[in-house]
């Protein structure tokens, strides 16, 4: 795992809630180097599908020129939502590596499914890594700092 990934997906995520979206980031990282990295342009794009790990895949996609990504690894600040779990399968991305658990982000008002990456793994059959936690208090400060912002808002 690499700490500097998402230590970008946090930048990211901060970059995004200072212009008015939700404190959500990604980083790709492919052979060692970061490819993409997004935050949530939902609200900037009126697009509900505008997640940063969505914004992340087409951008590293666009730059390898490839829809294949079985060699990169996600690095997301919160667990990803099903819509991004699958996006993540699709695009045979091999490993996900998240701070915050979506369960995090849904006592915060997000309409978050309940249903997590490791069950949609074992639902769905695929064999991508799944690791949580991972620089879990870095993650929690930004979901903070989000929440202590008077205008945020959440979908």
């Amino acid at each position: 795992m690499n700490p500097d990934c998402m230590r970008e997906a946090i930048r990211c995520a901060h970059e995004g809630i200072h212009h008015g979206q939700t404190p959500f980031g990604a980083c790709i990282e492919c052979n060692g180097r970061i490819v993409a990295s997004a935050h949530n342009l939902v609200f900037a794009g009126t697009d509900s599908t505008a997640h940063a790990e969505i914004v992340a895949i087409r951008e590293a996609q666009e730059k390898l020129g490839r829809i294949d990504l079985s060699n990169c690894t996600m690095y997301a600040t919160t667990e990803p939502c099903p819509m991004c779990f699958a996006a993540c399968h699709w695009a045979r991305i091999s490993r996900i590596i998240y701070g915050t658990s979506i369960e995090d982000v849904r006592v915060l008002g997000f309409s978050e499914m309940t249903l997590s990456n490791i069950s949609m793994q074992k639902l769905g059959g695929s064999r991508m890594e799944i690791v949580g936690g991972y620089l879990l208090e870095e993650n929690q400060a930004l979901l903070r700092e989000w929440e202590e912002m008077p205008d945020r808002k959440v979908y």
